[in-house]
């Protein structure tokens, strides 16, 4: 009978190189508003989930799919901006 067993050290490395540069950084910084959106969304899509929709509900859900345009369109115009620059 042959064993499987993982090599510590590939599953549990760590080095200096391994974690996210400056510039990796600040992209995220840069698109969290964009992501938070996608969370608020997502958050209100999972509520309706398990309901019949209202008025409300529809209107709380077109707003946050708005929100979440808004701020990709942000985020993209944001990078289109520093290309040009």
């Amino acid at each position: 009978m042959s064993h499987i067993v993982t090599v510590q050290e590939a599953v549990t490395a760590f080095a200096d190189w391994m974690e996210p540069t400056d510039a990796e950084l600040d992209a995220i910084d840069a698109e969290m508003p964009a992501i938070l959106a996608d969370v608020e969304e997502l958050d209100v899509r999972i509520a309706l989930l398990d309901r019949v929709h209202g008025e409300l509900d529809t209107r709380r859900a077109r707003r946050e799919r708005h929100r979440v345009l808004v701020e990709r369109a942000t985020v993209a115009n944001r990078a289109a901006v520093r290309e040009v620059a």
